[in-house]
Protein backbone atom coordinates (compact mmCIF):
# COMPACT_ATOMS: atom_id res chain seq x y z
CA UNK A 1 0.00 0.00 0.00
CA UNK A 2 1.26 3.43 -0.90
CA UNK A 3 2.35 5.79 1.85
CA UNK A 4 0.79 8.72 -0.04
CA UNK A 5 -2.92 8.01 -0.20
CA UNK A 6 -3.76 11.33 -1.84
CA UNK A 7 -3.59 12.52 -5.39
CA UNK A 8 0.05 13.37 -5.90
CA UNK A 9 1.78 15.90 -8.10
CA UNK A 10 3.07 12.94 -10.11
CA UNK A 11 -0.50 11.84 -10.81
CA UNK A 12 -1.47 15.34 -11.97
CA UNK A 13 1.59 15.37 -14.20
CA UNK A 14 0.58 12.04 -15.72
CA UNK A 15 -2.93 13.23 -16.51
CA UNK A 16 -1.60 16.51 -17.93
CA UNK A 17 0.99 14.69 -20.04
CA UNK A 18 -1.73 12.41 -21.41
CA UNK A 19 -3.80 15.48 -22.32
CA UNK A 20 -0.71 17.06 -23.92
CA UNK A 21 -0.01 13.98 -26.04
CA UNK A 22 -3.64 13.70 -27.16
CA UNK A 23 -3.78 17.40 -28.02
CA UNK A 24 -0.49 17.11 -29.90
CA UNK A 25 -1.73 14.13 -31.92
CA UNK A 26 -4.89 16.05 -32.85
CA UNK A 27 -3.02 19.32 -33.59
CA UNK A 28 -5.04 21.30 -31.02
CA UNK A 29 -2.33 22.14 -28.47
CA UNK A 30 -2.80 25.91 -28.48
CA UNK A 31 -6.61 25.71 -28.48
CA UNK A 32 -6.63 23.30 -25.52
CA UNK A 33 -4.06 25.48 -23.72
CA UNK A 34 -6.18 28.63 -24.23
CA UNK A 35 -9.32 26.81 -23.12
CA UNK A 36 -7.50 25.39 -20.08
CA UNK A 37 -6.49 28.93 -19.14
CA UNK A 38 -10.13 30.02 -19.39
CA UNK A 39 -11.22 27.14 -17.12
CA UNK A 40 -8.54 28.12 -14.58
CA UNK A 41 -9.74 31.71 -14.81
CA UNK A 42 -13.31 30.56 -14.20
CA UNK A 43 -12.20 28.54 -11.17
CA UNK A 44 -10.42 31.54 -9.65
CA UNK A 45 -13.18 34.06 -10.47
CA UNK A 46 -16.30 32.01 -9.72
CA UNK A 47 -16.76 30.91 -6.13
CA UNK A 48 -19.75 28.78 -7.18
CA UNK A 49 -17.75 26.84 -9.79
CA UNK A 50 -14.82 26.43 -7.41
CA UNK A 51 -17.15 25.08 -4.72
CA UNK A 52 -18.83 22.77 -7.24
CA UNK A 53 -15.47 21.23 -8.07
CA UNK A 54 -14.44 20.81 -4.44
CA UNK A 55 -17.75 19.46 -3.14
CA UNK A 56 -17.52 15.64 -3.08
CA UNK A 57 -21.27 15.27 -2.61
CA UNK A 58 -22.08 16.43 -6.16
CA UNK A 59 -23.26 13.64 -8.41
CA UNK A 60 -21.44 12.72 -11.59
CA UNK A 61 -24.55 13.61 -13.59
CA UNK A 62 -24.60 17.16 -12.19
CA UNK A 63 -20.89 17.66 -12.87
CA UNK A 64 -21.25 16.30 -16.40
CA UNK A 65 -24.17 18.68 -17.07
CA UNK A 66 -22.07 21.63 -15.90
CA UNK A 67 -19.03 20.53 -17.95
CA UNK A 68 -21.17 19.99 -21.05
CA UNK A 69 -22.83 23.39 -20.59
CA UNK A 70 -19.54 25.23 -20.14
CA UNK A 71 -17.94 23.33 -23.03
CA UNK A 72 -20.85 24.02 -25.39
CA UNK A 73 -21.16 27.71 -24.43
CA UNK A 74 -17.43 28.33 -24.92
CA UNK A 75 -17.08 26.05 -27.95
CA UNK A 76 -14.38 23.94 -26.32
CA UNK A 77 -12.46 21.38 -28.32
CA UNK A 78 -14.18 18.00 -28.17
CA UNK A 79 -10.92 16.55 -26.84
CA UNK A 80 -10.93 18.85 -23.81
CA UNK A 81 -14.63 18.25 -23.22
CA UNK A 82 -14.05 14.47 -23.33
CA UNK A 83 -11.02 14.79 -21.04
CA UNK A 84 -13.00 16.78 -18.45
CA UNK A 85 -15.83 14.24 -18.64
CA UNK A 86 -13.28 11.46 -18.19
CA UNK A 87 -12.00 13.16 -15.02
CA UNK A 88 -15.57 13.30 -13.70
CA UNK A 89 -16.28 9.62 -14.39
CA UNK A 90 -12.95 8.58 -12.82
CA UNK A 91 -13.70 10.76 -9.81
CA UNK A 92 -10.63 12.94 -10.45
CA UNK A 93 -12.44 16.18 -11.30
CA UNK A 94 -11.57 17.46 -7.83
CA UNK A 95 -7.99 17.82 -9.14
CA UNK A 96 -8.84 19.56 -12.44
CA UNK A 97 -7.13 22.80 -11.39
CA UNK A 98 -3.88 21.02 -10.54
CA UNK A 99 -4.01 18.97 -13.77
CA UNK A 100 -4.69 21.97 -16.04
CA UNK A 101 -1.94 24.05 -14.43
CA UNK A 102 0.45 21.16 -15.01
CA UNK A 103 -0.76 20.93 -18.65
CA UNK A 104 -0.05 24.62 -19.24
CA UNK A 105 3.38 24.23 -17.67
CA UNK A 106 4.07 21.20 -19.89
CA UNK A 107 3.12 23.19 -23.01
CA UNK A 108 5.44 25.98 -21.92
CA UNK A 109 8.35 23.58 -21.32
CA UNK A 110 7.82 21.84 -24.67
CA UNK A 111 8.02 25.25 -26.39
CA UNK A 112 11.35 25.82 -24.63
CA UNK A 113 10.11 28.65 -22.43
CA UNK A 114 11.65 29.49 -19.07
CA UNK A 115 9.45 30.73 -16.26
CA UNK A 116 10.50 33.99 -14.70
CA UNK A 117 9.14 35.99 -11.78
CA UNK A 118 9.43 39.77 -11.70
CA UNK A 119 8.51 41.89 -8.70
CA UNK A 120 8.87 45.65 -8.68
CA UNK A 121 8.27 48.35 -6.11
CA UNK A 122 6.68 50.68 -8.64
CA UNK A 123 3.95 49.76 -11.12
CA UNK A 124 5.59 48.93 -14.46
CA UNK A 125 4.02 49.72 -17.82
CA UNK A 126 3.48 47.06 -20.47
CA UNK A 127 6.35 48.55 -22.48
CA UNK A 128 8.75 48.31 -19.52
CA UNK A 129 7.72 44.71 -18.86
CA UNK A 130 8.25 43.76 -22.51
CA UNK A 131 11.72 45.40 -22.49
CA UNK A 132 12.67 43.41 -19.39
CA UNK A 133 11.32 40.23 -21.01
CA UNK A 134 13.34 40.90 -24.18
CA UNK A 135 16.49 41.51 -22.15
CA UNK A 136 15.98 38.28 -20.17
CA UNK A 137 15.38 36.39 -23.42
CA UNK A 138 18.73 37.64 -24.75
CA UNK A 139 20.60 36.88 -21.51
CA UNK A 140 19.19 33.36 -21.06
CA UNK A 141 19.06 32.50 -24.79
CA UNK A 142 15.58 31.11 -24.35
CA UNK A 143 12.00 32.30 -24.54
CA UNK A 144 10.86 33.75 -21.25
CA UNK A 145 7.38 33.46 -19.81
CA UNK A 146 7.28 36.35 -17.34
CA UNK A 147 4.96 36.52 -14.35
CA UNK A 148 4.85 40.12 -13.12
CA UNK A 149 3.74 41.29 -9.66
CA UNK A 150 3.69 44.76 -8.17
CA UNK A 151 5.03 44.60 -4.59
CA UNK A 152 5.16 47.87 -2.65
CA UNK A 153 6.89 46.20 0.30
CA UNK A 154 10.14 46.19 -1.74
CA UNK A 155 10.33 49.97 -1.11
CA UNK A 156 12.27 50.40 -4.37
CA UNK A 157 13.99 48.33 -7.05
CA UNK A 158 13.31 44.92 -8.62
CA UNK A 159 13.50 41.23 -7.84
CA UNK A 160 13.92 38.92 -10.83
CA UNK A 161 14.00 35.13 -10.63
CA UNK A 162 14.57 32.92 -13.66
CA UNK A 163 14.68 29.26 -12.73
CA UNK A 164 17.10 28.99 -9.81
CA UNK A 165 18.84 32.28 -10.62
CA UNK A 166 17.68 35.22 -8.53
CA UNK A 167 18.68 38.87 -8.69
CA UNK A 168 17.41 40.94 -5.78
CA UNK A 169 18.06 44.64 -6.38
CA UNK A 170 15.42 45.88 -3.97
CA UNK A 171 15.94 48.46 -1.24
CA UNK A 172 14.21 46.10 1.18
CA UNK A 173 16.95 43.50 0.57
CA UNK A 174 19.74 46.08 0.92
CA UNK A 175 18.28 47.28 4.24
CA UNK A 176 18.04 43.65 5.42
CA UNK A 177 21.73 43.11 4.56
CA UNK A 178 22.73 46.26 6.49
CA UNK A 179 20.66 45.12 9.48
CA UNK A 180 22.30 41.69 9.40
CA UNK A 181 25.79 43.24 9.32
CA UNK A 182 24.90 45.49 12.27
CA UNK A 183 23.64 42.51 14.28
CA UNK A 184 26.81 40.51 13.53
CA UNK A 185 29.12 43.38 14.59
Amino acid sequence: MSKNKGFSITSADRYSLALYELASENNVLSQVEDQSLSILSLISSSKDFSNLIKDPTNSQEDLLKVINGISDNNKFESLLKSFLSFLVTKRRFFYVEQILKSYIETCSKKRGELKAELKSAKELSGDEISKITDELTKNFSSKIKLNYKHDQSLIGGLVVQVGSTMVDASIKNKLQQIENRMIEA
